[in-house]
């Protein structure tokens, strides 16, 4: 009983850390893709580098299936 404590114990925080780490991107200006602005507000580190490789088609802009992309290809 006190190993499966334990585990579960170790589970659960480890599901805890996964979601602090998770941060809402926020379409501020409501045109339907997000700015370098807007990355860096939930994301500080994103710099013009980090934005050109997240913004696969090259438009200036990421929606949100290269927002995904970034985020589970570890780039966020």
């Amino acid at each position: 009983m006190n190993k499966f404590v334990v585990v579960f114990g170790l589970a659960l925080s480890g599901l805890v850390a996964g979601a602090a780490q998770a941060q809402t991107v926020t379409d501020t200006d409501g045109n339907g893709v997000y700015s370098i602005e807007e990355l860096k507000a939930a994301y500080p580190a994103v710099d013009a580098a980090k934005f050109a490789e997240i913004d696969q088609n090259g438009d200036g802009a990421v929606d949100a299936d290269e927002l995904q992309a970034a985020i589970e290809g570890g780039k966020l």
